[in-house]
């Protein structure tokens, strides 16, 4: 069994990140359906994708719903400066300060996961 974190960094904002996030998800969900131990993890710009995929207008939202058992977080530093601390939360989604105000990829790293980023 593989032990995997995923961490979306894609901003909603760029070109590219409607993609990147997107395959950050599907590569989770595949690694989900393989019964691998799986963690969703979102930080810097990425924090942004909250509020979007929350929506059940959006066209990744039942991809965010199929994997929100996996979602562990969001970095809390990042979640506060791009503004969606609150929407995090009210999606269930909690807030990683696990270093200060940060989330923690040494803390990952220790537990075993390999960190994939998008």
């Amino acid at each position: 069994m593989n032990k995997v974190a995923i961490v979306i960094l894609a901003d909603t904002s760029e070109a590219d990140g409607l993609g990147r996030a997107l395959n950050g998800l599907m590569a989770a969900k595949e690694f989900v359906d393989a019964k691998d131990e799986v963690q969703v993890i979102f930080s810097g710009a990425g924090t942004k994708w909250i509020s979007e995929i929350t929506n059940p207008k959006h066209k990744m939202y039942d991809l965010y719903k199929s994997l929100k058992g996996n979602i562990t977080g969001a970095c809390g530093f990042c979640a506060s400066a791009f503004g969606v601390t609150e929407s995090a939360k009210d999606s269930g989604i909690s807030i990683l300060e696990e270093y200060g105000t940060n989330m923690s990829f040494r803390k990952l790293l220790e537990k075993g996961y390999q960190v994939i980023t998008f």
